[in-house]
């Protein structure tokens, strides 16, 4: 769990916790595809690709599991290629993240200035390996509202890093039994997410789901986009 140079003196009124690719950002490039293409590449020698691979809501492991899998790789070799891989995609990722001030989704930056002057403490719960997804948030001009993340290979479920998540802000006394806590995201493996771990699930039609599936998991929350998240919804 790594947290950003923000601290807390006090429990924060809330806890909000965010996803990135297409909660916060979207249409963010092909450089994330590609640093796990090439990561694995370096590695194994394998020439990989992510198409047709559902990709999303899923972990990053998972999805270069499946890479590594549908290239013939047998289960042995993924499980020991796997931590060079993921080492390599976050490094090479780190080189070739462009500037993402663009790609911020609408009302983002305004959402998250607005729950900051609200003490509500931020964190981001996201598939992303953790460098790929600070980098994303440093790029976007983010990174300073979140306090820390829970990331793809800290644990094998998105309802998993919610619960870590939630856990490591009790932990640092920024939260009690009381706090309320909300998950937004775009995709239903956020709702599900959100749903196992018993948090508040908010989603945002921002991503590739449309409105109307999101729907069908029941969210506590169904935004068009965060331009409609109002700060009385985590609290």
């Amino acid at each position: 769990m790594k947290a950003t140079t923000h601290t807390l003196t006090r429990a924060a009124s809330a806890l909000a916790l965010f996803d990135i690719d297409g909660t916060l950002l979207r249409r963010a490039g092909p450089h994330h595809r590609e640093a796990l293409v090439e990561a694995i590449r370096k590695t194994t020698g394998l020439a990989t690709t992510t198409d047709r691979i559902p990709l999303y809501g899923m972990l990053d492991p998972v999805i270069i599991a499946e890479m590594l899998r549908r290239a013939g790789a047998p289960e042995l070799e993924i499980r020991k290629a796997m931590p060079e891989v993921m080492r390599r995609a976050q490094s090479i990722y780190a080189r070739i993240c462009p500037n993402l001030g663009r790609k911020t989704c609408p009302g983002a930056r305004r959402l998250l200035e607005r729950l900051r002057r609200r003490g509500v403490a931020m964190g981001l719960v996201t598939g992303n390996l953790a460098r790929i997804g600070w980098k994303k948030m440093e790029q976007a001009g983010l990174k300073e509202y979140f306090r820390f993340g829970a990331f793809g290979e800290m644990a094998e479920t998105r309802a998993e890093l919610v619960r870590l998540a939630v856990g490591e802000a009790r932990r640092r006394g920024w939260m009690d039994g009381e706090t309320p806590v909300s998950f937004v995201g775009d995709a239903p493996n956020d709702i599900l997410a959100a749903q196992a771990a018993g948090v508040r699930s908010i989603a945002v039609a921002t991503g590739v789901i449309p409105i109307e599936e999101l729907r069908a998991y029941s969210p506590d929350y169904l935004l068009e986009d965060l331009r409609a998240l109002k700060v009385e919804m985590v609290l």
